[in-house]
């Protein structure tokens, strides 16, 4: 087997006297998807912020390819929640998801036309940005994340507040681009049953409070004695 894409071990942030993030420790293999569940305020998005190299952490190391995070932060890509985003500034969706080309050499697993096509927004892509749904400024999102080189993306809560048909629409993109070999890890706080469309379930409350399949998970949160029984193949 190869270098996992992405090995992080012992990583703490604290502020002040309140910790964010205590000891994770956790390894991302080729090819899987990998939800990330806690509630709100659980350290979700400051993980993956240290998982990306923005932030740093008060212990603990993050390593991609083997290397240090911050010797090569282009290989990690973190789309954010869309409440970070200005929906209100002037260009049109295609404008937007071309901003993830910015700075690159080569396309990721698409160019922003195959990029658009691939999260069904082809037909609104002169449209402007604030005209958009809540569904598909997600999935203008992810054509922007898609369009960036890397070897593991990191997606932020990207089906809060979206109805059920987008959000159905998005976990079956999420789940074809691990099938092609893509890294994922997403952030969300409940996941339901969704959940069975990922490989591995994290759920996080400052440290990691279970880690397995999502039927291991189950068992787990439920206090099952059966809880350590592995994964059926």
């Amino acid at each position: 087997m190869g270098v996992p894409p992405l090995v992080a071990q012992g990583l703490s942030v604290s502020y002040g006297n309140h910790v964010v993030v205590d000891d994770v420790s956790l390894t991302l293999e080729a090819g899987t998807l990998t939800a990330l569940v806690g509630a709100n305020g659980a350290g979700k998005s400051t993980l993956l912020h240290l998982l990306q190299g923005r932030l740093s952490p008060s212990a603990g190391r993050v390593a991609c390819d083997g290397m240090p995070i911050q010797s090569c932060r282009d290989r990690v890509v973190l789309m954010p929640q869309r409440g970070r985003i200005d929906w209100s500034f002037p260009i049109t969706v295609r404008e937007f998801v071309a901003l993830g080309e910015i700075g690159n050499s080569s396309f990721g697993c698409c160019d922003r036309e195959a990029a658009l096509q691939r999260v069904g927004l082809e037909t609104l892509a002169t449209r402007r940005l604030d005209a958009l749904s809540g569904g598909q400024q997600q999935r203008a999102l992810l054509a922007r994340t898609l369009v960036q080189p890397s070897r593991v993306l990191l997606l932020d809560e990207p089906c809060a507040a979206i109805d059920p048909p987008s959000r159905e629409q998005l976990i079956a993109l999420m789940r074809q681009l691990a099938d092609s070999g893509q890294t994922l890890l997403v952030s969300n706080h409940d996941w339901g049953a969704a959940l069975d469309l990922f490989d591995r379930v994290i759920v996080l409350d400052g440290s990691v409070v279970a880690d397995g399949c999502p039927e291991q998970v189950r068992r787990i949160l439920g206090r099952n004695p059966a809880s350590q029984e592995s994964c059926h193949e």
